[in-house]
């Protein structure tokens, strides 16, 4: 069988200071001294995906929008009109280039309390499918996706919820048939982890919003990772993946 690509993206939260912005969104204004950092950002991003070559399949893992971010006031956006944040992500998926696009859609805060603002993406980028979970056999290989999980402030706890993931996964389908997942995928942590063994694998994935959130800054100490997980996949038994991370621009610390 031939192998197909996936290729797996999540948390751009588009309109956001430090979240990812094409370039013609990204005009330099009074007061924001963020333009540079992420410009900066959008070049890694494009230069690591053309690197990929031929994407067959892509998944976006939710949160692609930032929202109103009513907890900051707003202070931190840089396009509030949740539309045009959403014509935002579409620019960003159309820069990838996927033969077919998959979508979950991100948490309420982000996305929309009532309404759901990736709908839009999905409906004008004409996604096979999009849901708050999805199930997606790609060669065989069953994938389980998700955008929220709960997340650790301690290193040495940060596989915990992947596993009990995969727990209530073996309970949904022993109970209810619902597909056993060989690989499960969630995002919304922020940060990159994995776990599994013998036939199963689960995973959070990098985000694509950069370092520099307010509430990142005040309130977390832990690790972020930013960028991508591919997999190639021939078949169940036989496949390939990675995460392809990078380096994020990041502050220079005060010399007194």
């Amino acid at each position: 069988m031939k192998a197909k690509r996936l290729l797996i993206v999540s948390d751009f939260h588009c309109g956001h200071e430090v979240g990812l912005t094409p370039p013609k969104w990204n005009p330099g204004f009074a007061g924001d001294h963020m333009a540079a950092y992420r410009a900066e950002m959008w070049g890694r991003f494009v230069g690591a995906v053309r690197e990929l070559g031929t994407i067959d399949v892509l998944v976006a893992n939710g949160d692609l929008v930032d929202g109103r971010s009513e907890k900051t006031g707003g202070l931190e956006i840089i396009v509030l009109d949740r539309e045009l944040q959403a014509h935002m992500a579409c620019d960003v998926i159309s820069a990838i280039g996927a033969k077919k696009l998959y979508m979950t859609r991100g948490t309420d805060y982000h996305v929309g309390p009532h309404e759901s603002w990736e709908n839009l993406v999905a409906e004008r980028l004409g996604a096979e499918h999009i849901g708050d979970v999805i199930n997606l056999d790609v060669n065989g290989l069953m994938f389980n996706f998700r955008h929220h999980i709960g997340g650790s402030q301690t290193p040495i706890g940060r596989t915990t919820p992947l596993a009990r993931e995969a727990a209530w996964n073996v309970l949904w389908h022993v109970r209810h048939d619902f597909p056993m997942a060989d690989v499960i995928v969630r995002s919304h942590v922020h940060y990159h982890a994995f776990t599994g063994g013998p036939g199963w694998l689960a995973m959070t994935t990098p985000a694509l919003q950069g370092y520099g959130t307010r509430y990142g800054e005040r309130r977390l100490s832990g690790l972020i990772d930013w960028g991508f997980v591919v997999f190639d996949i021939r078949d169940r038994e036989d496949f390939e993946w990675s995460a392809v991370t990078f380096p994020f621009p990041h502050p220079q610390p005060s010399v007194a």
